[in-house]
């Protein structure tokens, strides 16, 4: 049975490099709009702390895995 090839790659190629390129892509858009409403909002440095804080906390425990993973060897 042969993997099915879309733009010259297998399925898992592809799933590797959409993890790789759009997460990240993704991270750094939600960090662009956590900064446009802190700044529309007019929150200060306090507020735009707590903004990227609370919002942004799914992320960060989304790149300290990856950091973990790549420090530990594990894949």
């Amino acid at each position: 049975m042969e993997d099915t090839v879309l733009f010259g790659l297998t399925f898992p190629q592809l799933e590797d490099l959409a993890f790789k390129i759009l997460v990240p892509a993704f991270i750094l858009y939600m960090i662009f709009i956590i900064a446009n409403l802190a700044w529309k909002s007019k929150a200060g440095k306090y507020g735009t702390l707590w903004l990227f804080l609370a919002l942004g906390i799914g992320f960060i425990g989304f790149i300290a895995k990856g950091l973990i993973q790549y420090l530990l060897g594990i894949e």
